[in-house]
């Protein structure tokens, strides 16, 4: 089993019983997930996880810690941000018939991830779960002296219709 993501970790449904592992990207995957998410770079991306295996479910939980660089959504300037989050998930085996009615779930059963074969990707999980962590919206503290400046306050700008004064329409 191969796999796409730019943080790959793969792991063997039948070697995960009482498995304590941590995932680091490198260098170049963090360079990767940086690009995919939007963002000026990670420094660290870390996550440490306890696996336990039922049958195939394997439910997999600790903790994702990043450093990351964002610009702020006001300024552009590079803000740093340190995410450190509990995650969770569980894989299960891809479901064998797909049907149209409609299923009522769970709350747990959002975090279940469907895999294929024998292996699931835990380093792609980790990777959503920092996309998911990420705020598309930060601020840094140059955001209110961003705003006060005319192109974006609105001051002394002409709005739409300013053009048509001049104009003689009758």
């Amino acid at each position: 089993m191969t796999s796409d993501s730019e943080f790959p970790r793969l792991f063997d449904v039948r070697q995960c019983e009482g498995k304590q592992v941590r995932l680091e990207a490198n260098e170049a995957e963090r360079a990767a997930l940086s690009e995919r998410f939007g963002i000026v770079r990670i420094d660290r991306l870390v996550a440490d996880l306890l696996l336990t295996r039922q049958d195939r479910d394997v439910d997999a939980s600790g903790k994702l810690v990043a450093d990351i660089v964002q610009a702020c959504a006001v300024s552009a300037e590079d803000l740093p941000v340190v995410i450190r989050e509990e995650i969770g998930f569980r894989f299960v085996p891809e479901a064998e018939h797909h049907t149209s009615e409609e299923i009522e779930l769970e709350p747990e059963d959002c975090d279940e991830i469907e895999y294929a074969g024998t292996h699931f990707d835990l380093g792609e999980a980790v990777a959503q779960s920092l996309a998911l962590a990420i705020d598309p919206f930060a601020t840094g503290p140059e955001a209110d002296t961003a705003r006060r400046r005319p192109e974006l306050s609105g001051e002394n700008n002409e709005n739409a219709f300013a053009a048509l004064k001049g104009l003689n329409l009758q």
